[in-house]
């Protein structure tokens, strides 16, 4: 019993570290002065291998640490939330799939990403509109501000899907490893 939930720790706190450098490491700036990372790919891949509960609280402790580091403080209330939910409701759908032998890896990934990527796109369109009408801006003015980056926080979520559909299969081997090393 201790044993896996040692593993489970580790492994919570492994994914969560490696969300916070898979969206710092590779940042493509976009003109709405966000970027564009890789980091969509592991809040997914927390909510398939941690399960949909524990995926969402690696993810978005992960992506928030990576808005900490990166001196984006206001956006860490939010991003923890919608990255949780985006690793909640991926975990959630892919282990619904779980029983349809037809559906490979890489098609659960794309089925139960597209959902969960909505989530996050729509999630920071509201976030962002609700930061600006904080600061002073009108809700027409604000949801049009912000409806320019949607196509970008577009783009991010198809890599996370790509990502998550390419790194899967890797990180569950590792896993795998993970569990025969310590139960010998």
């Amino acid at each position: 019993m201790t044993e896996n939930k040692t593993r489970t720790i580790i492994l919570t706190a492994l994914l969560a570290a490696l969300t916070t450098v898979a969206t710092m490491v590779i940042r493509i700036p976009t003109p709405t002065l966000g970027y564009i990372h890789l980091g969509d790919g592991m809040v997914l891949i927390c909510g398939i291998l941690l399960g949909p509960w524990l995926g969402a609280v690696a993810a978005g402790i992960g992506s928030m640490l990576a808005d900490l580091f990166a001196g984006a403080v206001a956006y860490m209330p939010g991003t923890l939330v919608i990255k949780a939910l985006t690793a909640l409701v991926g975990g959630w759908l892919y282990h619904r799939m779980a029983g349809h032998a037809g559906l490979r890896t890489p098609m659960r990934v794309a089925i139960a990403g597209i959902p969960a990527e909505i989530i996050m796109v729509v999630g920071y369109f509201i976030y962002e509109a609700g930061m600006q009408i904080v600061a002073g801006s009108a809700a027409g003015a604000a949801a049009a501000s912000v409806l320019a980056g949607v196509p970008f926080n577009i783009v991010q979520g198809l890599a996370g899907i790509i990502v998550g559909a390419v790194l899967l299969p890797v990180l569950s081997h590792a896993s795998h490893e993970m569990d025969v090393r310590i139960k010998t």
